[in-house]
């Protein structure tokens, strides 16, 4: 092996690592623990639906065939459930050295008419999970001392756009999060950061993929012209998970075709 070859491995290589990317069955959860994999990490897929997360192991395999791959379904929003899971997979089947705090959902309504009920559901969905799991997969980061916590942002967590105020006010939060996260446990050598993706073709944005209109707006407003593509999220994921990221703490990443910083 040469010496740079050397060099990537040890910087940004993950093998013999256990990564855990929640909401992995589809998206941009998939896709990051598809790159995870690539990189040399053991991935663990996580979601509520049994048979989705089954498809999307084979299809992981398929594509990696190399890669280990494990399954653990909970529902993120449920506190004592993320624990018990999280405690029983520690137990049984080694640490978790990196976790991707991905789940989200999105729900579309004009502000003045927002149901009460959708706004504590993405609190839940979106920040509640955040708060679940990366507690009580950072108890056991805290007493190795060790470990990689990557939350997913996004754009609106620095912009907003018309009928998905309660969406972005959670998007906001996982980034302050973030970086509490880091305030309290860099000390314990975690590195805990986000990433904040743009606009990206996924099933959560099938709706504006398929919107002509939005699509031509998409094209004029972001500098690079175009939808991201969610495989270029991985890079960011794979160097916020490694040890290139060992002083990186309390950052938002954001991979976004430049739209957050242009007008």
């Amino acid at each position: 092996m040469d010496h740079h070859t050397e060099f990537l491995n040890r910087s940004f290589g993950l093998t013999g690592r256990c990564a855990l990317v929640t909401g992995s069955s589809q998206g941009i959860g998939y896709a990051l623990a598809l790159g995870l994999a690539q990189a040399g990490a053991r991935v663990v897929l996580n979601g509520r639906d049994r048979t989705k997360l089954a498809a999307a192991e084979a299809s992981l395999r398929k594509q990696c065939p190399a890669a280990e791959v494990s399954l653990l379904a909970f529902d993120v929003t449920d506190h004592g459930a993320v624990r018990s899971a999280i405690d029983a997979f520690e137990a049984n089947d080694g640490p978790i050295d990196i976790l991707v705090n991905n789940a989200g959902m999105q729900f579309r309504a004009p502000l003045a008419e927002f149901p009460a009920d959708r706004f504590d559901q993405l609190l839940q969905t979106n920040v509640g999970s955040v708060f679940n799991v990366g507690q009580a997969v950072a108890r056991h980061m805290i007493t190795r001392g060790q470990g990689k916590i990557v939350n997913i942002c996004s754009v609106q967590t620095a912009l907003a756009r018309p009928g998905i105020a309660p969406y972005t006010a959670t998007k906001g939060a996982v980034g302050n999060l973030t970086k509490g996260m880091a305030t309290d446990w860099a000390q314990h050598g975690l590195q805990c950061n986000a990433i904040a993706p743009g606009y990206f073709d996924t099933p959560l944005n099938a709706a504006l993929v398929a919107d002509p209109e939005f699509s031509a707006w998409l094209a004029k407003r972001t500098p690079a012209a175009r939808w991201g593509k969610v495989e270029e999220l991985v890079g960011a994921c794979v160097f916020l998970s490694s040890e290139a990221s060992s002083f990186v703490n309390g950052h938002v990443l954001y991979v976004d075709g430049a739209i957050s910083v242009s007008l």
